[in-house]
């Protein structure tokens, strides 16, 4: 008697324990890296936006070491993905977040530092507005100035059902924002930091 209670006992434990580790369900970010194969984006002496968020994108997908935590990048090559075909992908993972990274420019070039853009639609505003907001913060330091969330009517912004942001990573314009931007050591950090944001 004693020992099947035993038994019964272990089997217990080992059953709450399966369930305990099972039920928490993975958080799932997605990656857009903007642009790509005959859309280079913004360009300056020979600095392409696309490969600049590709570099960047993968650098957060391999940085990435927590298990309740899944990357998922849009575009993985130098390849050219309509605006409808990204956000199909994304509709059919059901996401918790999506971040599509961007690299501005401008003619001012006085122009610097890091913005965010998120829909105005009701159904995802806020919690698009915290996570920009948790990403601006994380993001800037001595590197890259702290820019603003604001409202755009852009295509992946209000076509995907999720919370969703456009993250512009700097100014391609700017010199200080180019150095660090087109570096190794620059991007890693900007990976790093956006995976601190988002875990």
């Amino acid at each position: 008697m004693k020992t099947r209670i035993k038994i019964l006992v272990v089997l217990s434990i080992a059953l709450f324990g399966l369930f305990a580790f099972t039920s928490i369900a993975k958080k799932i970010i997605v990656i857009d890296a903007a642009h790509g194969g005959s859309d280079f984006g913004a360009t300056l002496a020979g600095s392409q936006e696309k490969i600049i968020v590709e570099t960047i994108a993968k650098k957060i997908k391999s940085q990435n070491k927590n298990e309740n935590l899944e990357i998922v990048l849009l575009r993985e090559g130098d390849n050219f993905m309509e605006l409808d075909e990204r956000v199909s992908i994304i509709n059919k993972l059901n996401p918790n977040l999506v971040i599509s990274l961007h690299i501005n420019a401008s003619k001012d070039f006085s122009k610097n530092g890091v913005e965010a853009y998120i829909s105005s639609d009701a159904k995802f505003y806020n919690q698009s507005k915290k996570s920009a907001e948790i990403v601006l913060e994380k993001i800037t330091a001595e590197n890259l100035s702290k820019g603003k969330v604001a409202e755009a009517n852009f295509f992946i912004l209000k076509k995907s059902d999720c919370p969703a942001m456009i993250l512009e990573l700097g100014y391609l314009s700017n010199e200080k924002d180019k150095k660090y931007i087109t570096s190794e050591k620059g991007q890693n950090e900007i990976a790093e930091k956006i995976l601190e944001a988002i875990k």
